[in-house]
């Protein structure tokens, strides 16, 4: 066995012992290189992206152009970093199809966050629920600045009835990082639960997604 052919084992090893948390960014960078070139040593080529991209996060999220202009980033180690990526956001998203989102509102934020961070506008999601409180449908409702003429509440409720939903859940991102609920968010929510309650549909929560945190209109009692 090789060098290069060790190493790659004893970071196998190293994962299979303590998952993700026994390993340095790095580390799960290089293993991550090494599914589209294991002959290769991706050692290098990991912390340059690191160094570029400042985090794990920031790597998965890279852009193809950006990524390659790391010598010996190519092709095949873009289709396994987006593979991941996409991955990543397929098994969350299953994983809350067949759960109460009311027993776990930290997946749904874990789950909206793969596809919401980093946009350079807000996006407005919808997620309809059953009566047990399971997904039926998510649903991007606008993308831009959201205020009271961008989002409207009939639309909600015309989606609502055709999913045939007992509830929903609002979603929407803030690139600038800070979930704080402005008072455009606040009217709008008002808005959206009025016209909801008007065919017995509730809103169970509006979350506001930031830089890896989210504000809750449920948790701070905004919903009355």
């Amino acid at each position: 066995m090789d060098s290069r052919a060790g190493h790659r084992k004893r970071l196998r090893d190293k994962f299979l012992k303590a998952g993700l948390k026994g390993l340095h960014d790095y580390e799960i960078v290089e293993l991550l290189l090494t599914l589209a070139t294991p002959m290769k040593d991706c050692k290098q080529q990991a912390k340059a992206l690191l160094k570029k991209f400042h985090t794990l996060r920031g790597v998965l999220d890279g852009a193809p152009d950006e990524l390659q202009t790391i010598k010996d980033i190519g092709p095949n180690n873009i289709f396994g970093i987006r593979f991941i990526r996409d991955l990543a956001e397929r098994y969350l998203k299953d994983k809350i199809l067949k759960n109460d989102i009311l027993k776990n509102p930290q997946d749904v934020f874990n789950y909206l966050f793969i596809s919401m961070r980093g946009l350079k506008k807000e996006v407005f999601k919808t997620l309809y629920l059953d009566t047990k409180n399971r997904l039926i449908e998510t649903e991007t409702i606008f993308q831009g600045t959201i205020n009271s003429s961008a989002v409207y509440p009939r639309e909600i409720v015309k989606s609502a009835i055709k999913t045939h939903a007992s509830s929903v859940i609002l979603v929407h991102n803030h690139p600038s990082g800070d979930p704080t609920p402005s008072p455009e968010d606040k009217s709008i929510t008002e808005d959206i639960v009025n016209a909801l309650k008007a065919v017995d549909i509730r809103v169970l929560d509006h979350l506001i997604i930031g830089d890896n945190v989210y504000f809750s209109f449920a948790s701070e009692n905004l919903l009355d």
